[in-house]
């Protein structure tokens, strides 16, 4: 077991010093680059980061959305608050760094950063050139630059889809929205459409008038696509839908609702995500759950790994998802 005495030695600062470092005394003032010394003297030496009670590492949290951006998408807001959570857990001090901040702007003396949101390809090579080491949630435009994490959307899709034929449905619609993308300066389609399309097309029973999306992932969004399917389709309703998001779903239950279009007696909805608000809502919604806090946790521990045994190759993590059953879906 690695003594204070021993840091101390390597280190060339006394035993009280190192000891009041390490244990986190807030009233311990020190040069930053005594306390940097201090704290690589104790990691070399093979001292539990764990037990190390002032952070080591200050980390950059890119998050670039808007205010108005998180507000209308819960998920990302949970997912800033896993992330500072953990981050202070691993002894990393966040910095949170908001979009309207530029690039030549960002500090340089941080030891690595999470990005969450839309960035450019050019950002990315910036950010490689400033950075070494990253951690992308969600979409990352440049995997080969830095590691991404990501759920697994994707298999959610092909499970709710198989979910539907196993009650027999054969008429299934979409809703989603869909994502700015920042290079080309378009919406474009959203992974989870794409992937409903080709499973439906694979099996001979896409209908193109079942799709709404396009917009904010919002409740107003939301209720906009629904109006938008009861409107055209008021005679003829699919017997399922799939929403990209819950947040979208408490839209359309609200258009349903209105329209006097009962779930699930009507038309069962699933939905991806499992915010908050899922289990309150009217029906409470049948939905894939995104585990936020493994999502922040994973990319925490990537950051890790990099700081503490630096690599070349990036990687990806994919998180999968758990469908929970409440009311608006019955397998």
């Amino acid at each position: 077991m690695v003594t204070i005495k021993e840091i101390a030695n390597k280190s060339g600062f006394s035993q009280a010093t190192v000891s009041r470092l390490l244990n986190g005394d807030e009233s311990l003032s020190i040069a930053e680059d005594t306390r940097k010394a201090i704290i690589r003297s104790a990691l070399s030496l093979g001292y539990d980061r764990s037990n190390i009670k002032t952070p080591i590492d200050r980390i950059g949290l890119l998050f670039w959305m808007s205010e108005s951006e998180e507000l209308q998408d819960l998920y990302f807001k949970q997912l800033r608050e896993s992330l500072e959570k953990y981050a202070k857990l691993s002894n990393m001090d966040l910095i949170a760094i908001k979009k309207t901040t530029k690039l030549a702007d960002l500090p340089s003396d941080i030891n690595g950063f999470i990005g969450v949101g839309g960035f450019r390809s050019d950002e990315m090579h910036a950010l490689k050139k400033k950075y070494k080491r990253g951690v992308i949630l969600e979409i990352n435009p440049e995997p080969e630059l830095f590691d991404t994490v990501r759920p697994n959307t994707d298999r959610s899709v092909a499970v709710a889809i198989q979910s539907f034929l196993n009650k027999g449905y054969q008429s299934i619609g979409f809703i989603g929205g869909s994502h700015y993308h920042p290079d080309l300066q378009i919406e474009e389609e959203d992974s989870r459409e794409h992937v409903f399309r080709q499973e439906l097309i694979s099996r001979d029973l896409y209908q193109e008038h079942y799709m709404f999306t396009g917009g904010p992932f919002s409740v107003d969004n939301g209720y906009t696509l629904a109006k938008r399917l009861i409107d055209s389709c008021r005679e003829d309703l699919p017997e399922a839908i799939l929403v990209a998001s819950d947040t979208l779903s408490v839209g359309v239950l609200q258009a349903f609702n209105e329209a006097a279009i009962n779930i699930p007696n009507d038309i069962e909805l699933l939905s991806i995500n499992d915010n908050d608000i899922a289990k309150f809502v009217s029906p409470p919604l049948s939905t894939f759950r995104i585990d936020v806090n493994e999502m922040a946790k994973s990319a925490i521990d990537l950051l890790l790994e990099q700081l503490v045994h630096p690599r070349t190759i990036t990687k990806t993590v994919l998180i999968g998802t758990e469908l929970v059953i409440r009311k608006s879906f019955q397998p």
